[in-house]
């Protein structure tokens, strides 16, 4: 019966280790692996920061803010777009994706836009920005022109977080029960991550290989716990605040939204127009959450027509 106990005490340890020494062993982020990588590297004040730039050197500046589980190049086929609109497009990968330097902690409000603001004092980036933001990159995005109005020319949010929306009862115990969450999180995560991403294979999207993108950052050491970090920290609560701030500042607001997207749900459109009732929206037809790249045209265009409205405003 001992033995029996002590086998069983050794069964349970040996599961309950398992995912974070899964986790341990993955690839590190680091100066090696972004040999390849394309674009710049930024040594900001919380670590490396990878990021893009196209469009013309003189062109008005536009920032692209990603969402929780996708890099920089989500944006590809829409920065295209705006750089042949003559923006100067800047993209980047937040803490704990893409290329970037994966740190510990609590991902919430003040990391994410410190962040942000390190990389715009780096690249000589003051006011009048066009501020895009996807997804999480939404909810960024919104705080960054909530805290800063004066700084942002325009926001245009994609599918964005921050309205409340609830994600599920598996979802709210891995972020709100520590010790069992974290456990959840590196056991279950990946296999969701690569079913979520795998249903877009079919698809043509911009780049073309954005679902090999996403699925190899399982690979890379930090990310699925910077995927944790940013639920109990950025995407914890709503953005109600941020958007009546915005609302109050005057800021033109742009909000593109998948018809069939079931992350963001529709609904959530609502939800801003009662927040922010000046603000304008679009909607795709047949676009779920990864509109950004797998409907990067229509995106680009309703982008495009919203600029020029406001330009011809201001």
């Amino acid at each position: 019966m001992t033995w029996a106990i002590a086998a069983a005490g050794l069964l349970a340890l040996a599961v309950a280790a398992w995912p974070f020494l899964r986790e341990w062993r993955k690839a590190p982020m680091d100066d090696a692996a972004r040999a390849a990588a394309p674009g710049e590297i930024a040594r900001l004040s919380q670590g490396a920061t990878h990021y893009l730039l196209t469009g013309p050197a003189d062109g008005p500046v536009a920032v692209c803010v990603h969402g929780l589980t996708t890099p920089a190049q989500a944006w590809g086929g829409v920065a295209a777009h705006l750089a042949d609109a003559g923006f100067r497009v800047l993209s980047y990968d937040l803490y704990g994706r893409g290329y970037s330097d994966r740190p510990g902690g609590r991902q919430d409000h003040a990391f994410f836009l410190r962040q942000l603001d390190d990389l715009l004092a780096d690249q000589g980036v003051g006011d009048d920005i066009t501020l895009l933001g996807y997804s999480m990159g939404g909810a960024i995005a919104t705080a960054f022109a909530a805290s800063a109005p004066h700084r942002v020319r325009r926001l245009i949010l994609v599918a964005p977080a921050g309205m409340g929306h609830d994600l599920g009862t598996m979802a709210r115990i891995t972020r709100d029960v520590p010790g069992l969450g974290d456990w959840l999180m590196r056991m279950a995560f990946a296999r969701g991550h690569r079913k979520a991403t795998e249903a877009e294979r079919a698809t043509a999207t911009t780049p073309p290989d954005i679902v090999d993108i996403q699925q190899a950052e399982l690979d890379r050491r930090g990310f699925v716990p910077a995927i944790l970090a940013s639920l109990r920290g950025m995407l914890k609560g709503d953005a109600e605040a941020e958007h009546r701030r915005v609302a109050d500042a005057g800021l033109p607001v742009l909000a593109i939204w998948g018809r069939e997207d079931v992350v963001i749900p529709l609904s959530a459109r609502d939800v801003l127009a009662r927040w922010n009732p000046q603000a304008r929206h679009v909607v795709v037809e047949g676009a779920g959450h990864g509109l950004p790249f797998t409907h990067s045209t229509a995106v680009g265009a309703a982008i495009r027509k919203a600029t020029d409205v406001v330009t011809r405003q201001a």
